[in-house]
């Protein structure tokens, strides 16, 4: 999608610690933001990140970002499903070892300390309940363990630790970043508010070049296919295993999101709504990185006049 740039606004000229939310599919947003900080003249100086924050910020820094967006905006639900190596194992229904592979074909087995910037991907310890941080070592290594989300994908066990998704113990990791030497610190949180109907109007009024009405725009067709909780339809009964699973495990993460958040606020947040898509609704690119963008857009914009 061809966007709208201002070719009259002057770089921020700006370093900026990226920290990259957990939160599935909609992490997808994130390819958004980090167009949104290029287009604007800021330099991003270092990036941490869980679980899908991990994915994103791995194959940025690894200079292979328009890439993995490229793969992604093709992607089908029936690819998605090709993906999963289904696994008898214990700990969880899928190996991961088929999107790992397909991702290291893409950018190379190569290890964090080479990474063009600072990377901190952050898994959890499930028996020691102790945060693991990835500053070293084989970049996809630590992109699986941080990736482990429980039930879904097994467990990722280095050195006799048994590490599953970051996103459990830290969804916003902040943290990794306290050492840099940075100007702003911007963390971008997938736990947001779940009530999208308040971004209509602003998010309507965003041109596309190629657009010629609000129907066609497809941020608003996405935001009609979400309402808030209390109006949506869905009933309990309805719900299957992997329902009640993404929901709970995505009221914990907003929980642990908003406390982190709180402890160690950032420069500026940019929130992403938890209900803008489901864990794996990786089919919608298109859609998400648009999100991203804008949302990112609107956040930097009112930090600037600030």
């Amino acid at each position: 999608m061809t966007r709208v740039i201002d070719t009259e606004r002057k770089p921020a000229e700006k370093t900026v610690s990226l920290v990259l939310g957990s939160g599935g599919a909609r992490g997808l947003a994130h390819i958004g933001v980090i167009q949104c900080l290029h287009e604007m003249g800021y330099i991003i100086g270092s990036v941490s990140g869980s679980s899908i924050g991990s994915v994103i910020g791995g194959v940025y820094a690894a200079g292979k970002l328009k890439d993995f967006e490229l793969w992604m905006r093709k992607m089908s639900r029936s690819e998605i499903l090709s993906m999963m190596d289904f696994t008898w194992q214990k700990g969880g229904l899928v190996k991961g070892d088929k999107v790992i592979n397909a991702m290291i074909e893409m950018v190379g087995d190569i290890h964090i300390e080479d990474l063009a910037i600072p990377y901190t991907a952050v898994a959890a310890d499930i028996e020691n309940h102790k945060e693991v941080w990835f500053q070293r070592g084989p970049l996809f290594e630590a992109i699986r363990a941080s990736v482990s989300l429980p039930l879904l994908m097994t467990p990722q066990i280095i050195n006799d630790r048994i590490l599953i998704d970051g996103g459990v113990l830290n969804p916003v990791p902040i943290a990794p970043t306290f050492g840099d030497h940075t100007d702003i610190k911007l963390a971008v949180n997938l736990a947001g508010h779940s009530d999208l109907r308040q971004e209509r109007a602003q998010i309507e009024q965003r041109s596309y070049e190629h657009l010629d009405s609000k129907d066609s725009n497809p941020i608003t067709q996405l935001l009609e296919r979400f309402q808030k909780p209390s109006e949506q339809k869905h009933k309990f009964e309805d719900w299957g295993v992997t329902d009640v699973t993404n929901q709970a495990f995505d009221a914990m993460q907003t929980s642990i999101a908003r406390q982190k958040l709180a402890a160690y606020p950032p420069d500026i947040t940019i929130e992403i709504p938890r209900n803008l898509a489901k864990i794996m609704e990786f089919d919608r690119a298109n859609e998400l990185i648009e999100y991203g963008y804008m949302r990112a857009h609107e956040t930097l914009d009112a930090y600037i006049l600030t």
